[in-house]
């Protein structure tokens, strides 16, 4: 049970970091996000909000297997994401009407939390490259940790599961 909570923790801490990063980046250094950027951004938030539940619940163990759960496929669709951006919309001339922008218009987070969720920029504009890497690049190398890591979570949860119950049932 530490480890899950542990596992919880760093995922939380890390998953708002990378909020922190993104944030200081548009707003401290002017880096404009576009719609594909908010989109990576809400599921950051997401799998903050998972970690956090599991973290408060980790002592439940389904609780646990659910938020594992929920955190390994809100991963792998930031590793999707990621994956468009890096490939397909930092080299498009704008990305209205887009996936991502349809997503993050409709939801209505971008007038609710503008300073969070509001699109300020074009794919192509908002292709930054950090350390010479492409900055949505570091979004996917993130989600595919979470992925991997909780994924693995997940496996070592449900094993610890199933051997608690073979336990109880060999004492009964």
């Amino acid at each position: 049970m530490p480890h899950n909570k542990n596992g919880f923790l760093l995922v939380l801490l890390t998953a708002l970091a990378a909020l922190g990063i993104a944030l200081f980046s548009q707003h401290v250094l002017d880096m404009a996000p576009c719609s594909w950027c908010i989109l990576q951004r809400i599921l950051f938030v997401l799998i903050a909000a998972f970690a956090l539940l599991g973290f408060l619940g980790s002592a439940f163990r389904p609780w646990r297997l659910l938020n594992w759960g929920l955190i390994v496929v809100t991963a792998s669709a930031g590793i999707a994401v990621a994956w468009h951006q890096v490939t397909v919309a930092a080299k498009a001339f704008s990305c209205d009407q887009s996936f991502a922008d349809r997503v993050v218009s409709g939801s209505g987070l971008e007038s609710l939390a503008p300073w969070l969720f509001g699109i300020y920029a074009t794919c192509l504009d908002a292709s930054v490259r950090v350390l010479g890497i492409d900055y949505a690049a570091w979004g996917l190398a993130l989600f595919a940790l979470y992925a991997v890591y909780s994924l693995a979570m997940l496996v070592t949860s449900w094993r610890s599961n199933e051997r608690q119950m073979l336990k109880r049932r060999e004492r009964r």
